[in-house]
């Protein structure tokens, strides 16, 4: 997949490290010492200009817009970071930052993340970086509902290069949450932040009239460009339906640590880019590529790389829609899991860049040793597959089949769905039609319709499905933001709409009621990491006890690299940076601000 459709913010083969009770870690001395080899600038030849080529799906303007706060911005997913950037990225394997806008950072008990920020560094539009502008893009951000904000009670400059996140739930992972948002300009969205400041210091908030009517008139506000501090900038002359150019910003502070000057990005998912990938006209692609099509790679001399993402497709259910009230039940839900071959879909999807899921935690089943004890993990249930079981559980729950073999709930409503899937992903929408075989031939007749991408979670938030093939598990070190994804990103509040509409009070048998709000956001609570993991244990088996969405596989990559023509460096198959998710800490963006992706020539 060219896409972001996983959370696009981190992602370890590690514990975090435990924050520390004094100052730090990490000075900008960090960022020089790792990137020495790339301190010279690099000089274009007279022969032409060094140019790295990747490809990402994107929208056209006016569809495709510059505000990269809401829906169908040109954002360009993994190369947002080299143009809006980051405060950090992280180093999973190593468990390490790498400094960006920030040059150091600290938690200060009781309740305050303070950030010293990189002097000396401009805008692409000439102006100047400052606190205002971590500022500015948090306060958006409490305007967009960020669930960092349900941790926060304010965010306040101590003078232009420190601010200090003071918060009203303290938790370990606001390091996380501040260091990876991309921070943008003050130049630019200052006045919508005053707006929403103003709206603040009169008593007015999320559930006021003029809240709602901000975010909604915000929410259409369509800036002239992408004004960055990274060392990319679009040229938006270079902007056609086939693909769009990123050129130098010679004035970025770290321009001159990067080889390339300019990136070239195809446009389009799978189907549009793999010809491309094919006539080597891309040094490197992230999109879902069928097994057949990877294996034609290869044979054409590209390397595969297969990091873990951490996260995956998953089957969302409508729990609005009447005609799905039989999937309200738990053990119909369960039923349904035992009753499709996970195995099967997975082989289909993507060969071996996609697993089934081992332990149905709600989390990557590479992190689950490291957060879940052995008593745990023996305790959740694998949903190995058993038709045979699937049809006792409905059975015992007065289901029947009818006439023509499809099973018929107690009241005598057919069990007859549609699943929604986004016809560019070739690797979801196979497992998608996968799924709809195996469960028709069961008794539950699912009919597959897909869209196109780049409309699906309008349709989902909506509410405007009955299933669909959404994401689970998220690309970070801890559990919670997998729970946020899992609990609270298709629904209500946190949706901007109806969405799935699962119910976030349960009953379970785990530990009785349930507030899955106040449980996603209770596993980060606190700034010790080891008094999290009790609760971390019980909302991983309330989710496997629940199985609010039904996930897949866990996905892993199938990037084609091509070694030599445009790029090299590329680091052998075992170096630690390839426990970074392609999609979230970009190992290509980290490698490419090290220096280690250098011209070829």
């Amino acid at each position: 997949m060219g896409r972001s459709s996983y959370d696009p913010t981190g992602s370890p083969a590690g514990l975090p490290r435990q924050t520390r009770r004094q100052t730090l870690k990490i000075a900008a001395a960090g960022l020089a010492a790792s990137t020495a080899a790339a301190a010279v600038p690099y000089i274009v030849s007279a022969q032409g200009v060094r140019a790295f080529h990747g490809a990402w799906p994107y929208d056209m303007p006016p569809v495709g817009h510059y505000n990269s706060f809401v829906p169908q911005a040109i954002t360009l997913g993994i190369y947002w970071d080299l143009m809006e950037q980051p405060l950090g990225m992280y180093y999973w394997q190593e468990q390490r930052w790498l400094p960006l806008l920030a040059t150091e950072w600290a938690t200060i008990p009781p309740d305050t993340f303070s950030v010293r920020l990189r002097q000396g560094v401009t805008w692409s539009d000439g102006s100047r970086f400052t606190a205002q502008d971590v500022l500015t893009t948090w306060t958006l951000g409490r305007l967009l509902n960020w669930v960092p904000w349900r941790f926060l009670d304010r965010v306040e400059a101590v003078d232009a290069y420190t601010v200090n996140f003071i918060m009203s739930r303290p938790t370990s992972v606001m390091e996380r949450y501040v260091l990876r948002e991309r921070v943008r300009a003050h130049s630019v969205y200052g006045e919508w932040a005053a707006r929403v400041q103003g709206l603040l210091d009169a008593g007015l908030g999320p559930d006021s009239e003029e809240w709602r009517a901000l975010r909604a008139e915000f929410n259409n506000f369509k800036p002239r460009e992408l004004v960055g501090t990274g060392p990319f900038k679009i040229d938006p002359r270079s902007i056609t339906e086939a693909q769009l150019t990123l050129v130098k910003v010679p004035t970025a502070w770290n321009a001159a640590q990067i080889g390339f000057d300019r990136i070239v990005l195809y446009n389009g998912e799978t189907p549009t880019v793999t010809p491309v990938v094919l006539a080597k006209n891309v040094d490197y692609a992230t999109h879902g590529f069928p097994p057949a099509t990877a294996r034609q790679f290869e044979r054409l001399g590209f390397k595969i790389l297969r990091p873990p993402v951490y996260a995956g497709p998953t089957i969302l259910i409508n729990y609005n829609d009447p005609a799905l009230a039989p999937l309200r039940r738990k053990e119909v839900r369960q039923a349904i899991y035992y009753a499709f071959n996970r195995a099967e879909a997975a082989t289909i999807a993507l060969a071996e860049s996609a697993k089934p899921v081992q332990y149905m935690a709600g989390f990557s089943d590479n992190l689950v040793p490291l957060w879940l004890s052995q008593e745990v993990i023996s305790r959740l249930n694998p949903y190995t597959y058993d038709p045979a079981r699937a049809e006792s559980i409905l059975l015992g729950l007065g289901f029947r089949r009818g006439p023509d073999g499809v099973w018929q709930d107690p009241d005598g409503n057919r069990m007859e769905y549609e699943i929604l899937f986004q016809a560019e992903f070739a690797d979801w929408s196979a497992a998608g039609k996968n799924v709809a075989d195996q469960l028709t031939k069961f008794g539950v007749k699912i009919t597959p319709r897909s869209i196109t991408f780049t409309q699906f979670n309008n349709e989902v938030f909506a509410g405007r499905f009955q299933l669909a093939t959404g994401s689970w598990g998220a690309a970070h070190p801890h559990p919670h933001f997998s729970f946020v994804q899992d609990f609270l990103f298709y629904n209500p509040p946190q949706a901007p709409g109806p969405g799935s509409g699962f119910p976030l009070v349960q009953q379970t048998d785990t530990i009785g009621e349930v507030d899955l709000m106040s449980m996603t956001l209770q596993t980060a609570e606190g700034l010790d990491v080891a008094a999290q993991k009790e609760l971390i244990q019980y909302l991983a088996r309330i989710f496997n006890e629940l199985l609010p969405m039904l996930p897949l596989w866990e996905r892993y990559g199938n990037n084609p690299v091509l070694d030599g023509v445009r790029v090299t460096g590329w680091p052998p198959d075992d170096d630690p940076i390839y426990k970074n998710s392609p999609y979230a800490d970009s190992f290509v963006i980290m490698m490419l601000y090290e220096g280690r992706l250098r011209p070829a020539r």
